[in-house]
């Protein structure tokens, strides 16, 4: 292996991960689908469609050609919309070195499967579970490219790997800590998609502090009682990847979640939404693999179901709210 690191994904997130290697001291090849948008990073340091005020490291280059990308490279991180992994990776794997590290920065679960992306990984590329690394928490790419103070979770199975992608994203800007749950990190990171979607539509409402206090707590509780259900640490989800995440998203108006719920919020229809926000709100698609996956389980989430209802069975979001409140009361809980 040649020791560089291939990015395959040239959007917001990709796009600044690939200054924090630069910035790590790792040379980096990003892959990006479209050419021009290529040949601006490789030529002239930034990327036009995302993050166009960046001017990345001399470290970092760029190709149209995903094999080109990642022969030979060591650590190979994966930032492409969640439910495009399985096609592009069935692409791309023959071309991995034996040996390289698949690193995950998607936050989805995959439609008719209920896979989460290490999953998809392990099945596509024909990898053990042990050479995929999950990066998930409150990593807002702006934020990061402005290299403001910023933390994040590195999750795997392989301690030699994990400590490995945590050296190459350590800068003085962004601190990684290792954790074994990969199952809790990957969930957090992808149900928070889909409570920042009922936050940023409550917002719209004119919902006050009171409402959308609410459905963070209670999304993170039904966040927990699904990732207990497949295994997960309930500790991962008072951590980064979990609440941290969470508060991210949900009140930070760069969250692609929460400004696509806005849209939903004041009366848009989910085309009209994703043509004002012209970025992937991954909770829109996820929350179906998630209802799924939770209902496979026997596990309650009525933040999630409503959700799914507004954005794919047009449901009015008054009516989701009345649908919410007027459940049977509970004690509170995790479980």
């Amino acid at each position: 292996m040649s020791g560089h690191v291939a990015v395959l994904g040239a959007g917001s997130w990709g796009t600044a991960f690939a200054k924090i290697l630069a910035d790590a001291g790792r040379d980096v090849t990003v892959w990006a689908r479209r050419e021009p948008v290529a040949e601006a990073i490789r030529l002239r340091r930034h990327n036009p469609d995302y993050l166009p005020d960046l001017r990345l490291p001399e470290r970092v280059t760029a190709t149209g050609d995903a094999t080109e990308a990642i022969t030979g490279a060591e650590l190979v991180v994966l930032a492409v919309p969640s439910q495009t992994l399985r096609a592009n990776l069935a692409e791309w794997a023959g071309h991995l070195h034996p040996d390289a590290t698949l690193v995950s920065l998607m936050k989805g679960i995959e439609l008719g499967t209920t896979k989460r992306m290490s999953e998809v990984i392990v099945e596509t590329a024909g990898v053990t579970p042990s050479r995929v690394v999950v990066v998930s928490g409150p990593n807002l790419a702006p934020e990061i490219a402005a290299e403001q103070p910023a933390a994040t979770v590195v999750a795997g199975t392989d301690d030699r790997r994990t400590q490995l992608v945590q050296a190459s994203i350590r800068t003085p800007y962004f601190r990684p800590y290792t954790n074994d749950d990969v199952i809790g990190c990957e969930l957090g990171g992808a149900v928070k998609n889909v409570i920042a979607l009922a936050y940023g539509i409550a917002t719209a409402m004119g919902f006050g502090d009171n409402t959308r206090a609410m459905l963070m707590t209670r999304g993170l509780a039904e966040t927990a009682r699904l990732g207990v259900a497949l295994g997960a640490d309930p500790i991962t989800f008072a951590g980064l990847a979990g609440m941290g995440d969470l508060v991210a998203s949900c009140s930070s108006p760069l969250a692609r979640n929460r400004t696509f719920g806005e849209h939903l919020g004041r009366g848009e229809t989910l085309e009209q939404a994703q043509a004002a926000t012209r970025q992937t709100a991954e909770g829109v698609k996820s929350c179906l693999a998630i209802r799924d996956l939770a209902r496979a389980h026997g596990v309650e989430m009525p933040i999630t179901e409503q959700i799914e209802r507004i954005c794919h069975e047009g449901m009015d979001p008054r009516l989701a709210v009345d649908a919410l409140m007027s459940r049977t009361a509970k004690p509170e809980s995790y479980e």
